[in-house]
């Protein structure tokens, strides 16, 4: 989640495969934009919400269908953000050495790794000097950048089956388990299994066990090559939708089977029960099938966006898309200081928080943030497009 729009750019377009490019940027850019607007939702449920608690996945039972439909969409974004990651890689690639790309995936994946504790963590927390790390999305990118660094020096069929086996076959390895007193339980944990582990002298939970988003960010590699100027819009179109299509039967089917990929479902007296057990799905770490759920509607919506890319509001969402950590770190603090300026002025309501009523109070709340969020977004986008002099904008 940073500036890959920027390493897309790079990538020189001329002649006839001028108009090519400028489609799948505007579909790439507004992928993330869109990404970036249902986030804005979950993270308002997260800071008004927080009453209502959910598990991961969130139950069928005790919750209601708005409040799972919510966090069920929320579900679209982290496997986007990676995905693109991946992409934006692989265009860089198009102009540069490998090794110029390798390093610079070290050290963009170092620094989104300090950002997350030192930056972004303390927006969740408000406590700057902090007593606990929470290693979220954006410490996962970073150290799948990192792994990327090395994977993109293999053959390129090394690369396919590490790629399939992270995202479909990490199931293999949910029995290995290790305890606290393990000499290797750290890094197991950094690598898979959810638990809390010691970084600087201060517990961390790892939130984003990173080996399955491995996968996804190689994968997001692997498909860049579909985004080479050299491949037609027509032929991009047809393995966009193609793939959107087997990655949804291919959940249905699995999901249906009921016997890998994530906990079984259960049916339920209510109708409306059973479907949500149905969708409950993993995504600490992601499952397969929370990510062949979450990958399918990407993959159509870079289709969509790409035939679209003339339309205004797809180009405006592609402006908003093309400052994505601006955006975060931004939409953090923000929300942190109204959650807090509302604690002064109305107290906790809801037992140990402040938080509205219902889930469609989430929803208003989002709605009205927005244009405040997107003004400044694409201010800032444009700013920093007409700035390439200011190395340190590359950062964001």
């Amino acid at each position: 989640m940073q500036e890959e729009r920027e390493i897309e750019e790079r990538v020189e377009q001329t002649g006839s495969s001028a108009m090519n490019g400028r489609q799948r940027l505007i579909s790439l850019d507004a992928l993330r934009g869109l990404v970036m607007l249902v986030m804005l939702v979950d993270h308002v449920r997260e800071t008004v919400f927080l009453h209502q608690q959910v598990s991961d996945p969130v139950s069928a039972d005790g919750v209601s269908v708005g409040l799972f439909l919510t966090r069920l969409l929320s579900g679209f974004c982290a496997p986007a953000f990676v995905l693109l990651a991946g992409t934006g890689a692989y265009l860089y690639g198009q102009k540069h050495s490998s090794a110029e790309v390798s390093r610079f995936l070290l050290t963009r994946g170092l620094f989104l790794v300090c950002l997350e504790l030192f930056v972004i963590g303390p927006a969740w927390t408000g406590v700057f000097l902090p007593e606990k790390f929470y290693l979220q999305v954006i410490w996962c990118i970073g150290l799948s950048m990192i792994a990327l660094a090395g994977i993109i020096h293999l053959p390129r069929a090394c690369q396919w089956s590490l790629a399939i086996f992270l995202t479909v076959g990490h199931h293999f390895l949910d029995a290995i388990h290790a305890s606290p007193a393990d000499g290797w339980h750290s890094l197991w944990a950094i690598l898979y299994q959810r638990d809390w582990i010691t970084l600087f002298g201060i517990p961390a939970r790892t939130s984003y066990p990173i080996l399955p988003w491995i996968g996804v960010i190689l994968m997001g590699y692997l498909v860049g090559s579909w985004f080479r100027t050299q491949i037609n819009f027509e032929q991009r179109s047809r393995r966009l939708l193609l793939t959107s299509l087997v990655l949804m039967i291919g959940f249905v089917v699995v999901r249906a089977m009921n016997s890998y990929g994530d906990s079984p479902w259960e049916t339920y007296a209510s109708g409306s029960q059973t479907l949500m057990s149905f969708f409950a799905l993993t995504k600490y770490p992601p499952s397969f099938l929370f990510l062949l759920f979450t990958l399918s509607p990407a993959f159509l919506a870079m289709c969509f966006f790409e035939k679209q890319s003339g339309n205004r509001v797809i180009q405006s969402l592609a402006q908003f898309g093309s400052a994505p950590l601006f955006f975060y770190i931004g939409h953090l603090y923000l929300l942190k200081g109204i959650y807090l300026i509302l604690v002064s002025i109305f107290g906790k309501n809801q037992g140990g928080y402040y938080g509205v009523e219902t889930v469609l109070g989430v929803w208003l709340w989002s709605i009205v943030l927005v244009p405040f969020l997107y003004f400044a977004t694409c201010r800032f986008a444009d700013f920093k497009s007409r700035r390439r002099d200011l190395k340190w904008l590359r950062y964001f």
